[in-house]
């Protein structure tokens, strides 16, 4: 399944929210420097949708504010 993130780097309150709609927006404090930013977001996504980190990887937009995760 792939899910369509849109990334907050750097954001003083951490958070997993959804949208009027249904895009998933995930917060994270860490700054988008060497992949920081995009780690916290898998975590912060893993946790939220309570599967195991190992099974959610980075498909597309590693360098973008909307990004694709493969979960499963």
């Amino acid at each position: 399944m792939q899910i369509t993130v849109f990334a907050h780097p750097s954001s003083k309150k951490p958070r997993v929210e959804k949208d009027l709609f249904n895009n998933l927006h995930i917060y994270v404090r860490e700054p988008p420097l060497e992949g920081r930013a995009n780690n916290a977001i898998l975590l912060a996504l893993a946790e939220h949708l309570k599967v195991r980190r190992s099974q959610v990887n980075l498909v597309r937009g590693e360098k973008s504010k909307q990004k694709v995760f493969e979960v499963g």
